[in-house]
């Protein structure tokens, strides 16, 4: 078996006059290497073979069809809708590679991108008729048929067959993976939302300073001992800069409002100098 030399680094301890120190000490050893994998590297070639013919034909049919509508409008539109045509298809292309692993989700774009390539092919068939040169047009239609065909051999090399129960599981675990993903977004909203509200209530608290409700919470406060005991730390859902944030647009502009606010929303802990530094930078 074949091996290659490898350059490897370790720390040793090295001592002079008595003195004993870490340093890096570098050293080969020798790897065997594996065996050439040539299935992969034919499937590489191809890919890569594939993604050339599909340039190809998107100048081929740019230029067919954008000589086409300009018939009807300036160059630079014609040619710009031109490419469309091609970027259809190979859009969808892509999203069924995305979809390789569902076969339900990847019939769409597939479908899609049939109908694009035909709408595609029959521009490029009508360019050549019309110039007067029909088996041009004919060929050239063909050649993006002949480069949406591998792209589709190529697209079910590489997807991975799946049986019934392991599609299920996978389709399960997608959409239980999706399910986190839509409470992200739902939870950010709800917790924006509680944040306005008290944001609110402290903002009227601001404004009407002497109500009797609007005194300082002694709820911590020991009657039988006389002493009052310290309020746990709240961690709340939001950051302290989001809670800076959110008290502004609510329109609490004390400092000390809306170091309260963040106490009670945020963070307890909160350092007067940090609210005061969001404060500044408009949070």
């Amino acid at each position: 078996m074949k091996s290659r030399p490898v350059e490897r680094t370790r720390l040793v301890p090295h001592t002079i006059n008595g003195q004993t120190e870490m340093v890096l000490d570098r050293y080969t050893v020798d790897l065997p290497v594996p065996p050439r994998d040539w299935d992969r590297t034919v499937l590489t070639a191809v890919t890569a073979t594939a993604g050339l013919l599909v340039a190809v034909a998107v100048v081929w049919s740019t230029a067919s069809i954008g000589d086409l509508l300009a018939r009807v409008t300036i160059p630079p539109a014609a040619y710009a809708a031109a490419v469309a045509f091609d970027l259809a298809w190979i859009l969808c292309m892509a999203v069924e590679w995305l979809a390789r692993y569902d076969p339900a989700r990847a019939t769409l774009p597939r479908n899609m991108g049939h109908g694009a390539l035909a709408f595609a092919m029959v521009a490029v068939g009508a360019h050549g008729w019309l110039e007067g040169q029909r088996a041009i047009g004919i060929i050239g239609a063909v050649v993006s048929g002949i480069v949406k065909t591998l792209w589709t051999v190529v697209l079910r090399h590489h997807a991975k067959p799946l049986d019934d129960k392991t599609q299920q599981w996978v389709d399960a675990q997608r959409a239980q993976a999706g399910g986190e993903l839509a409470m992200v977004a739902i939870n950010r909203e709800l917790n924006r939302s509680r944040g306005q509200v008290s944001a609110e209530a402290y903002a009227l608290e601001a404004a009407n300073p002497d109500r009797p409700d609007s005194g300082p919470d002694r709820s911590g406060a020991d009657p039988q001992s006389g002493s009052a005991s310290p309020l746990p730390a709240l961690n709340g859902p939001m950051t302290v800069k989001d809670a800076v944030q959110t008290a502004k647009d609510s329109g609490i502009t004390d400092p000390d409002a809306v170091l309260r606010y963040v106490h009670t929303v945020a963070d307890a802990n909160a350092k007067p100098d940090t609210v005061a530094r969001y404060l500044r930078k408009g949070a």
